[in-house]
C-alpha cells in the first residue's frame, strides 16, 4: 500500500504516459517520414502523411506539456518545500531551540 500512494502521490502514472506518447510520438513521425519519401503510389502516400503529422503533433504535445506543466509543477513544490523548511526553521528559533545540540 505505502508504494502504491508514493507512486500515484509523485506523479509517476503521468510522467510514464508523457514518456510512452513521446517514444510512440517520435517513432510514427520517422516511421511516417520514411514511408513519405518512399511512397510513390497514391494509396500510401496519404497514410504516411497522416502518420507524419500525428507523430509530429503527439511528441510535440508532450514537450509542451513538459514545459506549462512539469516543470512549472516541480518548481513550485520544491519552493514549497525550501519555504516550509524556513518556516520550521523561524519556528524552532522562536520556540528558543536554534538547531544547536543542548548540553546534559
Amino acid at each position: 500500500m505505502p508504494e502504491l500512494r508514493r507512486y500515484v502521490s509523485e506523479q509517476q502514472i503521468l510522467l510514464w504516459s508523457l514518456g510512452i506518447g513521446l517514444v510512440a510520438g517520435l517513432a510514427a513521425h520517422v516511421g511516417g517520414y520514411l514511408l513519405r519519401s518512399s511512397a510513390t503510389t497514391e494509396p500510401l502516400w496519404p497514410v504516411a502523411d497522416l502518420l507524419y503529422a500525428l507523430g509530429w503533433a503527439l511528441w510535440t504535445g508532450v514537450v509542451v506539456v513538459l514545459f506549462v506543466q512539469i516543470f512549472p509543477q516541480a518548481k513550485r513544490r520544491q519552493i514549497k518545500r525550501a519555504l516550509d523548511a524556513h518556516e520550521a526553521a523561524l519556528r524552532d528559533k522562536a520556540a528558543g531551540n536554534d538547531g544547536a545540540p543542548t548540553a546534559r
